[in-house]
C-alpha cells in the first residue's frame, strides 16, 4: 500500500489500524464509515453531510474504510472486482473535501470482532471519534450481526454520535455499487455514470500497440490501465483526459477480431481532434456511451469505413454535452 499512501500526500492524510498509532492531529473527529467504491451519489450524500458536521463544530471530516474489499478476504471467490483502484478512491475523496482516510487492515482476525469490540478497539480506543455516519443499510461485525440501530446504541454508550443517511434512489431504483457493476456489466455505461454523479473512468498508461489504428487512417492510444472492471467488448463515446485537458475520442474494448491479433483484450482510443505523441502518459478513458458491438469485417476497407460511422456517431453524442 506504499503507492496508495504515496498518490495520496497532497490530498489527504493516510493511516492505518492496527500500524499506526491514534492520529492526534485530527480534531472532533466527524468520520464517514463505509467501503465507498465508486464514490457514487449515495457516497456523496454521506460525505457532503460529514463535511457539514465537521465545518459546524470545527472538526475534522473523515473516511474510515477497508483495505482489503472485506469480501476479497471472506468470500474471495466470489468478491467483485472494484470501480476504483485505492488511488482513485484516495483521489476522489480529496477532490469531496475528506482530510483523512482511516484505512483498517481487514483480514479474518478482524472479521471476527463483535460489534461491540470493533467500535470499542477501532472507532473509540484507536480513532477517538465523535461523529459517526453511515449508510441506512450499513452493517459490521462478526457475521454481519451489527446494525445502525446496535450503532447508535454503543454511540451513546461510549460518547460519540451516530447517524444515518437513507439511501439515495434514482429513479426506480436505490443506488449502489453492486447495481453500477452490473449496468457497466452490461455496457450501459451512460446509465452507470448517472449512478455514479459522473462518467465511470479508468487510469492507466499509453503503451505502444500494433499500429492498426494508423494503417487505417485512425491512430489510437493503447490503454494499459490498472482498473479491474472493463465495460463489455465494444466501441464507445469516451473522453481522454490528459494532463488536465479532457478530450473527445472513441475507444474500442476487445480482442481485435477483423485482424485476429491474438494480443487478448486492448483498449484503443482515437482522439476526435487532436494526434499527440502519448507514448508513456498517464492518462484518464472516461466512458460516455456505447455506441455498438464488437464486430468482425471481412476486409480492412469494410472497417475502415465503419470507423468512419463510429467516429461521426461520437461527434453526435459529444454535440448534445459539454466537456
Amino acid at each position: 500500500m506504499s503507492d496508495l499512501r504515496h498518490s495520496a500526500r497532497l490530498r489527504v492524510d493516510v493511516v492505518r489500524y492496527p500500524d499506526d498509532p491514534r492520529p492526534s492531529n485530527w480534531p472532533y473527529p466527524v468520520v464517514a464509515l463505509g467501503n465507498f467504491d465508486g464514490l457514487h451519489r449515495g457516497h456523496q450524500k454521506i460525505i457532503e453531510r460529514v463535511n457539514r458536521q465537521a465545518r459546524e463544530r470545527h472538526g475534522t471530516p473523515l473516511v474510515m474504510t477497508f483495505d482489503p474489499h472485506p469480501p476479497r478476504v471472506l468470500r474471495p471467490d466470489k468478491a467483485p472486482p472494484l470501480l476504483m483502484t485505492p488511488a482513485q478512491r484516495l483521489e476522489a475523496l480529496g477532490r469531496a473535501g475528506i482530510h483523512g482516510v482511516a484505512l483498517v487492515r481487514f483480514d479474518h482476525e478482524l472479521s471476527r470482532l463483535d460489534p461491540d469490540t470493533f467500535v470499542r478497539r477501532v472507532l473509540v480506543d484507536w480513532l477517538g471519534v465523535a461523529e459517526v455516519w453511515v449508510g441506512g443499510n450499513f452493517l459490521f461485525g462478526r457475521d454481519r450481526t451489527g446494525n445502525f440501530s446496535l450503532l447508535r446504541d454503543l454511540g451513546l454508550m461510549h460518547g460519540f454520535r451516530a447517524e444515518k443517511i437513507d439511501p439515495v434512489r434514482y429513479k426506480d431504483f436505490v443506488v449502489s455499487s453492486t447495481r453500477i457493476r452490473r449496468l457497466l456489466h452490461d455496457g450501459r455505461v451512460d446509465e452507470a455514470g448517472a449512478l455514479l454523479g459522473h462518467h465511470y473512468y479508468i487510469d492507466g498508461t499509453v503503451v505502444p500497440g500494433a499500429a492498426r489504428g494508423r494503417d487505417l487512417g485512425r491512430p489510437t492510444a493503447n490503454l494499459q490501465t490498472e482498473n479491474e472492471l472493463l465495460p463489455p467488448h465494444g466501441v464507445y463515446a469516451t473522453t481522454l483526459t490528459v494532463d488536465d485537458r479532457i478530450h473527445a475520442s472513441v475507444t474500442n474494448i476487445g480482442v481485435r477480431p477483423t485482424f485476429d491479433d491474438g494480443t487478448g483484450v486492448t483498449v484503443e482510443t482515437h482522439l476526435l481532434d487532436v494526434n499527440p505523441d502519448l507514448y508513456g502518459t498517464r492518462v484518464r478513458l472516461a466512458f460516455v456511451q456505447r455506441l455498438r458491438d464488437e464486430q468482425v469485417f471481412e476486409t480492412s476497407d469494410a472497417l475502415r469505413q465503419q470507423i468512419a460511422r463510429d467516429v461521426t456517431a461520437a461527434r453526435s453524442v459529444f454535440d448534445r454535452i459539454s466537456l
